[in-house]
């Protein structure tokens, strides 16, 4: 098989929705995101972004990705996806190679992804076409509550307070900065992963948006806003009510805290932040440790059911 890979075009979306359509029907209910997205893709193409296509030599795209700039330094893969008919020909291969020239000519040195665990076939061609394990996490889910408060059992003398500067410290010594290499949520490109550095929790002072968990004996746990956003109720298995129902979220960046007390509180704190936003649902990105998960099932907060990985490559031998 003969193709060329080159920048997407508006005029490749009726290719693009053919072989993405049914990418996980059988796991979400609202299937692959990349039909929708496509065109606003192409559109936002430009200096941070590039999204390219793998095109056949019969004119088909017969695979798609796009690569991001979230620094200076970093750079986000996403939407690798391949025709069935054109699997095993080194698609993959070619668009990622493609990407991977994108960052290194502007300078990056590494270049992250995301897969889900339970996608083994794209744990594996991301293993081939150059990515290391970097990390993993999971989502937990308070429910948004004014009213929310700590366990009293044993979690008195804690309180979560607006103060960015002892958030980003807490995040710095935490063992959860440790387990997820340094990496929250991108403030600016949803899904993805990003170093974390103390502006990020300094810019979400003015809106309150950085949590910090203070007793008498100091900081034991922090969390920070990331964003707000709209989206159809019914995908990725939420059990939606109905076609074209929208439920308003939040979503936070991380979740540190240091025993299940600071975790009751921090999430306490998280679960009014979003009640007072008016949200529907919450997510919180959370170190996928034992400790971290169970802390949150014991402190009674949903946990999604599968963690997710993030794979890195770095850039600085690439050729």
């Amino acid at each position: 098989m003969t193709m060329e890979v080159r920048q997407a075009r508006a005029g490749d979306h009726e290719d693009i929705v053919a072989f993405t359509s049914d990418t996980w029907s059988d796991r979400f209910d609202r299937g692959d995101y990349i039909p929708e997205v496509f065109p606003e893709w192409v559109e936002r193409d430009g200096p941070d972004q590039r999204t390219v296509v793998a095109e056949a030599d019969d004119g088909r795209a017969v695979g798609v990705c796009q690569v991001v700039a979230l620094s200076p330094h970093e750079t986000w893969a996403q939407g690798m996806r391949v025709a069935d008919d054109a699997r095993a020909e080194g698609v993959a291969e070619a668009m990622n190679d493609a990407c991977f020239e994108w960052a290194r000519d502007r300078g990056a040195t590494v270049c992250r992804n995301m897969v889900f665990s339970w996608n083994a076939p794209g744990l594996g061609a991301a293993r081939g076409v150059g990515y290391d394990p970097a990390t993993e996490f999971r989502w937990a889910h308070p429910d948004p509550d004014t009213d929310a408060r700590a366990d009293s059992n044993g979690a008195s003398g804690l309180d979560a307070t607006a103060d960015p500067d002892a958030a980003w410290s807490y995040w710095q010594r935490s063992d959860a900065a440790r387990e997820l290499a340094g990496l929250t949520l991108d403030p600016e490109e949803s899904w993805a992963l990003s170093e974390c550095s103390r502006e990020r929790f300094r810019a979400a002072a003015d809106e309150r948006r950085a949590f910090a968990v203070r007793g008498s004996d100091g900081t034991h746990g922090a969390a920070v806003r990331t964003r707000e956003y709209e989206r159809e109720s019914g995908g990725e298995g939420d059990g939606g009510e109905g076609e074209g129902a929208t439920e308003q979220w939040v979503e936070y960046g991380v979740g540190a805290w240091d025993d299940v007390p600071a975790a009751q509180t921090l999430f306490a704190a998280i679960a009014r932040d979003a009640a007072d936003l008016g949200a529907d649902r919450t997510r919180v990105l959370i170190p996928e440790t034992p400790r971290h998960v169970s802390d949150a099932a014991y402190a009674g907060i949903a946990v999604s059911e599968n963690p997710d990985f993030v794979m890195a490559a770095d850039l600085t031998g690439w050729d």
